[in-house]
């Protein structure tokens, strides 16, 4: 692009932190770094026309994890180390509550319920088994039991007749999340310029160069915090995972309320606005969703649906509103990324799909680790 002498001076001069994504980790970290560096040059560049990748695409869960999730980190890492992810994801949502307020976020402490399927009864048992020692294990981090039995009482069809409930998990609007995370970065003189794609970055002694799809600009410090699309800047720790999603059209007397997990937390859905939201399915096809196309899929459509009809809404008439897609970023970790790749370089990413319960707290750090 062939920029006037005020535009190059005004935005693309003496910068000292760029930020490479605007979702809810490059937000977090702008903000920290501005309380750091009170006269620093921030910019963050996005993309697309808003923070598309999986900040505004999610289902709005504050969750930190089921049962069954749970028990299966227990499989692949340490008591302390899942531990630790949970007290991250408690951490994490109280920054983002502390930064925006319950008013704004619209947080709403519903609880959470895990459903199994009628074919799932081993799980179930194994889930319920191991309530006492899960409610042990997290005591220290909540004060109280978090896990209990209760019964389906919500009319869902093909599943077992009792869920597993958590009084602390909570529902949030992400939209509304991230407006109020840009009005505060506005208010923060810190530049978001959208409809900007970063190709690629070269390191040199003084500063980082990035060349992007419009213009190239040198800064002294960058950070990259595009979780689902990191690997496009060569981190090759993280995989995009597809989420794809539907909601329904509003429905009246609608009964349900809370957010709910289906098959290991493969499936989820929500009330919102007399809506169902309703997401999930990669399972279906693990490789096939390794990818950024935010596009949907037929097969994952139609189980999309087939659950809203023969488990969700078994005798309620409904109509699908809208589908929608966004991207994670995950591993064979449940760990963050959070590194100093260079002398000048640094990332916050692989949020594992749990973006708004940890973005906060991973923005905050990667803003501390480049300072």
């Amino acid at each position: 692009m062939n920029f006037s002498y005020w535009e190059k001076t005004t935005w693309f001069k003496h910068i000292d932190f760029t930020i490479i994504g605007s979702g809810i980790t490059g937000l977090n970290c702008a903000l920290q770094l501005r309380k750091n560096h009170p006269k620093a040059k921030i910019l963050i560049l996005e993309r697309n026309l808003l923070p598309n990748g999986a900040s505004t695409k999610n289902a709005g869960f504050a969750c930190f994890g089921s049962t069954s999730e749970l028990l299966d980190d227990l499989k692949i890492h340490t008591k302390e180390e899942m531990l630790a992810l949970v007290n991250r994801r408690v951490e994490g949502l109280q920054i983002l509550r502390e930064t925006i307020g319950d008013k704004a976020l619209q947080f709403k402490t519903h609880g959470g319920y895990e459903l199994f399927t009628e074919e799932n009864k081993t799980l179930f048992k194994s889930c319920e088994s191991q309530l006492k020692t899960l409610n042990e294990l997290l005591f220290p981090i909540f004060k109280e039991e978090v896990f209990s039995v209760v019964d389906n009482n919500f009319g869902f069809k093909k599943i077992q007749q009792q869920l597993i409930f958590n009084k602390f998990e909570g529902q949030l609007d992400t939209g509304k999340m991230m407006q109020a995370l840009m009005h505060k970065v506005h208010h923060a003189n810190i530049q978001i310029l959208n409809g900007v794609e970063v190709l690629k970055y070269e390191e040199n002694q003084n500063s980082v160069k990035v060349m992007t799809n419009n213009f190239e600009l040198e800064t002294q410090k960058l950070c990259i915090a595009t979780n689902g699309f990191a690997k496009k800047l060569n981190i090759d720790e993280v995989k995009p995972a597809r989420a794809q999603v539907l909601i329904t059209k509003p429905i009246k007397n609608l009964h349900i309320q809370g957010t709910f997990h289906l098959e290991e937390g493969y499936y989820y859905f929500r009330n919102i606005d007399n809506r169902i939201l309703l997401g999930g399915g990669r399972n279906l096809d693990m490789k096939a969703e390794e990818t950024t196309q935010m596009t949907q899929t037929a097969l994952i459509q139609r189980k999309l649906e087939e659950l809203l009809k023969d488990v969700i809404l078994p005798q309620t008439f409904f109509e699908i509103d809208q589908r929608w897609s966004g991207i994670m970023g995950v591993g064979n970790k449940k760990k963050p990324i959070l590194e100093k790749l260079s002398p000048k370089v640094f990332c916050g990413v692989r949020l594992g799909g749990m973006g708004v319960a940890i973005g906060s707290l991973v923005g905050k750090e990667l803003a501390n680790l480049s300072s």
